[in-house]
């Protein structure tokens, strides 16, 4: 089973903050790191989940309201150190610019199916292709409208397809020329054969980041045994 770090390691540190990101850069086997990207008021690629700053920020209001100088203004606070500020995809590449060159992956979640931001994929692909990452890049949404722009735009790329079922993940997937299924992880409706050939890569809700952990752990076996073979956690530290 491989292993990405949602939002970074995000059940102990800020979600999508630089800490968080640097957690997960310092765990050795681990696959690669998912986030969120959104587009400010002045046209910026931020790294944030929620469409709205107040349940991460002290702030109020909707992203693409405030311009990047504004969002930068904004606390993330953490029990451990100073407090985070929000990144752009910019500085999470160079953040994890050296991970990257050793194999180091990036799911880069576009956050567009309630505002599909205007030019959000030029923008994306291209600073990929500034930073040369092309090839370390997965790109998912659950805007299929988006991914099409993607594939349209970097006709390599590989495109994750996100859904609830695995099923609506493989029916999205063949329209959208897609490389892998990112379905729910209580969403294999299909048998394993059906799925054989591609990467499976489960999400999960669970708790982040000033949630204390559970300490429940997945039985990872059960679940590679339904066809999943990736999946993204908030504490990927327990399973490295």
């Amino acid at each position: 089973m491989k292993i990405w770090a949602h939002r970074g390691c995000s059940q102990r540190y800020p979600e999508n903050t630089q800490l968080a990101f640097e957690k997960a850069l310092e765990l050795k086997g681990l696959t690669g790191i998912e986030l969120d990207v959104q587009l400010t008021r002045d046209g910026e690629l931020v790294v944030i989940h929620d469409e709205r700053v107040d349940r991460t920020t002290e702030g109020i209001g909707f992203v693409k309201d405030y311009t990047l100088s504004e969002l930068k203004r904004l606390h993330i606070y953490a029990d451990e150190g100073p407090s985070q500020s929000i990144l752009t995809m910019e500085e999470v590449f160079d953040l994890a610019e050296q991970r990257l060159k050793t194999g180091l992956k990036l799911n880069i979640e576009l956050k567009t199916s309630v505002y599909p931001y205007l030019g959000i994929e030029e923008k994306l692909v291209e600073l990929v292709h500034k930073k040369g990452g092309a090839d370390q890049v997965v790109y998912s949404s659950f805007y299929a409208l988006s991914l099409e722009r993607i594939r349209r735009l970097e006709p390599e790329a590989e495109i994750g397809v996100l859904d609830g079922k695995v099923s609506d993940c493989l029916f999205k997937l063949k329209g959208l020329q897609g490389n892998a299924l990112h379905p729910f992880w209580r969403g294999m409706d299909l048998h394993k054969k059906r799925v054989e050939g591609y990467s499976v890569r489960a999400w999960m809700t669970g708790h982040l980041y000033p949630e204390k952990p559970t300490g429940t752990r997945l039985d990872l076996a059960s679940l590679e045994a339904q066809g999943i073979t990736d999946i993204f956690l908030n504490e990927p530290e327990r399973y490295l």
